[in-house]
């Protein structure tokens, strides 16, 4: 028996049409799958349109009415085919693992550099390979189906804006490749113990502070009353330059007793943070025992700080055991 699989539209580049402001959304997930006749021969497909928008305006309420979406018709469907615009793509994957977790039915999320119906676009392609991945029996959890390549939900990053291999996998490896039509294998899935749990809130009250060289201090108190959370993308493996250090000193004392969390990343891609290494660093994580994303991707650290922080007053202990805990392969190592 074929596989039934549930398709939602979101709008995106795939969705796209040209008007005389440039390209926007405007095909509808019957359109879409239009384009791809030979889907009939590989699963079932309905169709569900949650939204038709360009991706820079994705925000957190549009991951709830994509998980509700899926938590509405987990029942009925064996499967599930995102389309969805590549710019926000990376967050909205990392978002739904931590929405929807322990899955053992295929959350797919794909796009496309060009509209589904240019002469000349990889649409085609990453939909039908999304319903081939989608259908395979071995396939759980959330996904992202791109050129290809199958990137765990947590681990992606866009690196190119116009190549057809936009996004690649952060420190961590490839799970399989569509070629051919068919699923490769390269990590053997491993079945979840527990049922699926589904998530409804995020909580967005989250800044992303890149250092730059020079960088003024007086940011940081602004920064640190208007937002719960502060990322902090520093240089190479994790440190503060000289010249915010001071205020960065009395702006955290002043905050952490109000619950206020501190997040250390790195500005590179590849191989993760470790504020132990240079002094520059090492000293401010042991005054203020702070949190760091080691291996995980930028994506993935936003959006689990936002689950996080959507659930009830947690310790600064239990915070720090809830981002250390891997979801969906998200993390490797840490302290």
């Amino acid at each position: 028996m074929k596989k039934k699989i549930l398709m939602i539209g979101t709008g995106g580049t795939i969705a796209s049409k040209q008007t005389e402001a440039g390209l926007a959304p405007g095909l509808s997930s019957e359109d879409i799958l239009s384009y791809i006749p030979q889907v009939e021969s590989v699963c079932d497909v309905d169709t569900l349109q949650v939204c038709n928008i360009d991706s820079t305006n994705v925000t957190p309420e549009y991951w709830k009415k994509i998980a509700g979406a899926i938590e509405e018709h987990y029942e009925e469907y064996d499967g599930f085919v995102i389309c969805h615009g590549t710019d926000t793509l990376a967050y909205t994957a990392a978002a739904l693992s931590y929405m929807i977790q322990n899955s053992e039915k295929p959350i797919v999320i794909t796009g496309a550099q060009k509209p589904i119906n240019m002469d000349v676009t990889d649409a085609k392609t990453n939909l039908l390979d999304s319903f081939i991945y989608a259908s395979d029996d071995a396939s759980q959890d959330v996904t992202i189906v791109f050129d290809g390549k199958v990137i765990v939900g947590t681990r992606a990053k866009k690196e190119r804006a116009k190549s057809y291999n936009a996004f690649s996998s952060i420190n961590f490896p490839y799970p399989a490749v569509i070629q051919d039509q068919k699923v490769f294998r390269y990590m053997p899935a491993i079945p979840y113990k527990k049922p699926v749990t589904f998530y409804h809130e995020m909580k967005n009250s989250i800044y992303v502070l890149k250092l730059i060289p020079g960088m003024k201090p007086d940011v940081l108190s602004y920064i640190f009353k208007h937002y719960d959370c502060v990322v902090i993308e520093s240089f190479g493996v994790g440190g503060l330059p000289e010249s915010i250090v001071g205020e960065f000193y009395k702006e955290m004392t002043e905050w952490v007793r109000h619950g206020k969390i501190v997040v250390m990343t790195t500005q590179v891609a590849n191989e993760g943070s470790n504020m132990t290494v240079y002094e520059v660093g090492k000293k401010v994580k042991q005054d203020f025992d702070m949190i760091e994303a080691y291996d995980m991707t930028l994506e993935a650290v936003i959006t689990k700080l936002m689950w996080i922080m959507s659930m009830e007053q947690m310790s600064y202990a239990e915070v720090k055991e809830r981002f250390y805990s891997s979801v969906n392969h998200d993390i490797l190592f840490h302290e």
